[in-house]
């Protein structure tokens, strides 16, 4: 009995520093502000001071995509269930977040985006989720970096070619 209480008696500070607050996570709207957007940058100011190592796109959210318009933007998510790590439309441009900086992108071509040295491209696979959404594929070429990072993920427009 002694070892379950002393036990206990260790937990319980721990569990009081269980707190998850990426977006997408359950939170009390009365206990945390609204999120607010990521400022918006072009690539070689975003990335300027970044080891290329560390590039790599972060989730989007709610406010991120109202900043850039893209409420009705397609989306590319890592998870079928994640909020958005890049976003594009019809008309040629899109944005990726980066380093915590929201980095508007301009079409180069089918599936092809960049913002200076920063290129992005996607391609459909033939894959589809669990909920029904299409696989994809990101490839992200970063600014002084050596290799490519490239993410398998899910679109919600499947319709798309990109």
């Amino acid at each position: 009995m002694n070892k379950i209480a002393f036990t206990a008696l260790i937990a319980l500070p721990l569990a009081a520093c269980n707190s998850n607050t990426a977006p997408g996570n359950d939170r009390e709207a009365q206990l945390d502000p609204p999120a607010t957007a990521a400022p918006i940058e072009d690539a070689a100011s975003a990335l300027a001071n970044v080891d290329p190592g560390l590039m790599l796109p972060g989730t989007m959210n709610d406010a991120d995509l109202a900043a850039l318009g893209a409420g009705q933007a397609c989306q590319f998510r890592l998870t079928e269930v994640a909020f958005p790590s890049f976003v594009y439309d019809g008309d040629g441009s899109g944005a990726i977040k980066i380093n915590g900086k929201l980095i508007p992108v301009a079409s180069d071509g089918p599936g092809s985006y960049s913002n200076g040295e920063l290129r992005i491209k996607t391609r459909m696979l033939d894959g589809e989720g669990d909920a029904g959404l299409q696989m994809q594929e990101m490839i992200v070429a970063a600014p002084r970096a050596k290799d490519e990072f490239g993410f398998w993920g899910y679109t919600t427009c499947p319709a798309e070619g990109a």
